[in-house]
């Protein structure tokens, strides 16, 4: 069984947490592929059994490259098994870490045309010193308003790795429709 992992990410927290998935998946004898998002457009379906889609929040948002890719391979994302995470800095609240209480994959899921068979939601990383000024000076002040890190000189790992090990367990389990 071969999986596609898709990733879209910013500053790589995400694509460290497919990577990481990817890893676990293969320990559990899961073959997998870890693609870019932002370098394909299109995909041979047929090579694949199942689909996990990884996706990073900046100012709200996920990068509109996702909602391109699932509007445009809808049919296909729904034809097969399919997990999806969403990865953020709201979620290092742990209350903030499930789809349903994360409003950020609660949109998303709401007006995706995908609905996948597993979600997760986890916390992202503060990386002060590899931003640029603009983005350092926002993200600071986001935290300061959320009671989080201010300190620009840090980088802050906020990700639940044995979630994200649970997570891999789950995607495991899903077979074909």
């Amino acid at each position: 069984m071969k999986t596609l992992m898709l990733f879209s990410t910013r500053d790589g927290q995400t694509r460290e947490i497919a990577a990481h998935l990817c890893s676990q998946l293969s320990e559990l004898d899961v073959e997998t592929a870890m693609v870019d998002l932002h370098r394909t457009d299109s995909v041979d379906w047929a090579q694949y059994d199942r689909v996990i889609i990884g996706a990073s929040i900046r100012y709200g948002h996920f990068h509109p490259a996702l909602d391109r890719f699932v509007k445009k391979h809808a049919a296909a994302l729904q034809a097969i098994p399919g997990a999806f995470f969403a990865v953020n800095l709201v979620a290092r609240k742990p209350e903030k870490r499930s789809p349903q209480t994360n409003s950020y994959t609660r949109k998303f899921l709401l007006r995706s045309p995908w609905q996948p068979d597993a979600c997760a939601v986890f916390a992202g990383a503060l990386r002060y010193p590899r931003y640029g000024w603009f983005d350092r000076f926002m993200i600071r002040l986001i935290m300061k308003m959320t009671g989080g890190e201010t300190d620009t000189r840090k980088e802050v790992v906020y990700t639940d790795w044995e979630q994200v090990s649970a997570f891999a367990k789950e995607i495991a389990q899903l077979s074909r429709k």
